[in-house]
């Protein structure tokens, strides 16, 4: 399965349609990228944008969204309900499938350093990703907002970011940037245009005035329907569910004499959450979450999309995609997965105090690996499929054979081009795994080894794949300079590949004290 973070940053404009559909386009033009919804509100005057994809994917996805925001949102002339102090106001990376909240946090940090040193923004690093303990709520972050921290910022230690200057953009102000687990955006509006009613309703109910765990609320009046709206974001929807909370704030609303109109959900929502609230209205005390037709439905489909057994099935098949190319990709994700383990279960560790930094760098680039080769998996296949589907176009005519041509042409690249990537990268993670494997924790070294061998197979077999591709004359040097440039660099690669997998597997038999059994790779 691929990898798969969220990023959900908050811009500080939610009136000018045109403005936020800049900054989305600018977002989504990275490969990768999966836009999953964008909400406005004219009162907050504020835009909530999802994105998903591979960690790399969403870090450069944020980056040039925060860019746009800069040039386009001057908070200056900002004006709204909501507390901000940045044009982009916060930047949450969040682990959905196949990454931890340690990624995450890694994910956040690269992304305040760059927003720091390449666009003078300055940036506040919180939750999870935070560097105090002051700073983990983004409350006490945002506390002054863009008017306060202009002058806290110069003239209080305390204050100062996490990366960028210590003066806030003249128009864009400051943002918080950290990895957080999955939240829900709920508002509640209350039958009455009373502001201070929802301020108190939502003291009683917010976590850190010993109301309910897990909930952070706010009071606001809303202009466009006149009314009082309790704001919320509930940040543990499996130990605080949504019903518990609009209970609550229904129960302090009648002290006042002031009935809940409606509830709204901004942004998107696990769908548990909301099963959760139709058994506990529906008092469905015997449900079973397989009753759902949608989720019965939608299993096998996850299955066969997923799981590593439908997976080898595929390759099983009596077809030619996935093939080589997908498998040799996926033994390079293998290798930089298994990388990434051992780094993890180094860092931190007293005993390895001294190559800490290194290997956090490692395990950064070993993640980033990871992404680009499960990626390649699919590519792979796609290209070749790509390839089948141009030699089936029809040549009837002049220019049906040079529409075919051109077809031909860039499929035979694609799947020339796909992988010669993976060889690449593969060898990147090998690299990388000869540090792990020296420097790394030797209770997991064995793991490292095994990482090198993957990550062998993986250039090799994507040479391979390159050379079939390109036909047996490019490998007599005849099919170009282009081609014959590849091919002495695959060359190259396999012999690099060799020698580092070799040197992986006599630090694996050193380690264990078995220098004679590792023979060559």
């Amino acid at each position: 399965m691929k990898p798969i973070v969220e990023c959900v940053p908050n811009f500080s404009e939610g009136r000018d349609p045109a403005v936020l559909d800049a900054i989305v386009s600018a977002m989504t033009a990275v490969p990768g990228v999966t836009l999953l919804g964008r909400e406005m509100d004219a009162s907050h005057n504020r835009s909530v944008v999802t994105l998903v994809g591979d960690g790399e994917a969403v870090l450069e996805a944020a980056f040039r969204g925060a860019k746009e925001a800069l040039a386009r949102i001057d908070l200056n002339t900002h004006q709204g309900e909501h507390p901000r102090m940045g044009a982009v106001d916060v930047i949450p990376f969040v682990p959905v499938r196949g990454v931890t909240m340690a990624d995450c946090v890694e994910l956040a940090r690269r992304l305040g350093q760059r927003l720091g040193e390449e666009l003078n923004f300055p940036v506040f690093l919180y939750e999870e990703a935070a560097t105090r303990p002051e700073r983990k709520n983004l409350a006490d972050v945002r506390r002054g907002q863009f008017e306060g921290l202009r002058e806290a910022i110069p003239n209080d230690p305390a204050r100062r970011p996490d990366f960028g200057p210590n003066a806030v953009h003249p128009t864009g102000g400051a943002v918080a940037v950290g990895a957080r687990p999955f939240l829900v955006a709920c508002n509640v509006y209350l039958g009455t245009p009373d502001v201070q009613v929802a301020k108190k309703i939502a003291a009683a109910v917010r976590g850190a005035n010993g109301g309910l765990q897990f909930v952070k609320a706010l009071g606001f009046f809303i202009e466009e329907r006149g009314l009082a709206q309790v704001s919320m974001n509930l940040v543990n929807t499996t130990k605080t569910p949504i019903h518990r909370v609009v209970e609550m704030i229904r129960s302090e609303a009648e002290r006042y004499g002031v009935a809940v109109l409606d509830t709204e959900i901004v942004g998107l929502v696990p769908e548990d959450a909301l099963l959760d609230a139709a058994e506990h209205y529906l008092r469905l005390n015997h449900f079973e979450r397989h009753q759902v037709l949608e989720k019965k439905l939608a299993e096998p489909a996850r299955g066969a999309a997923g799981s590593l057994d439908d997976f080898l099935g595929s390759v099983a098949a009596d077809t030619p995609t996935p093939g080589g190319g997908s498998v040799a990709a996926l033994a390079g994700a293998l290798a930089a997965a298994l990388g990434a383990m051992v780094s993890g279960l180094t860092i931190g560790k007293k005993k390895y105090a001294d190559v800490s930094e290194a290997m956090s760098a490692a395990k950064a680039r070993l993640n980033a690996a990871r992404g680009d080769l499960t990626r390649l998996v699919d590519e792979d296949a796609a290209a070749f499929e790509s390839v089948m589907a141009a030699r089936k176009l029809p040549a009837g005519n002049p220019t049906e054979t040079a529409t075919r041509e051109k077809a031909q042409a860039e499929a035979d690249e694609r799947a020339i081009a796909v992988p010669f990537e993976t060889a690449r990268r593969a060898l990147a993670v090998l690299e990388d795994l000869v540090f792990v494997a020296e420097k790394g924790n030797t209770n997991a070294v064995t793991d490292a080894g095994v990482a090198a061998l993957l990550a062998r197979a993986a250039v090799q077999g994507a040479a391979w794949n390159v050379l079939v591709n390109l036909g047996p004359e490019a490998g007599e040097g005849a099919a170009g300079e282009k081609s014959a440039a590849r091919v002495l660099e695959l060359k190259l690669w396999t012999r690099r590949a060799d020698d580092l997998s070799r040197n992986v597997g006599q630090i694996v038999d050193r380690t264990l004290g078995y220098e004679s059994v590792s023979g060559p790779a």
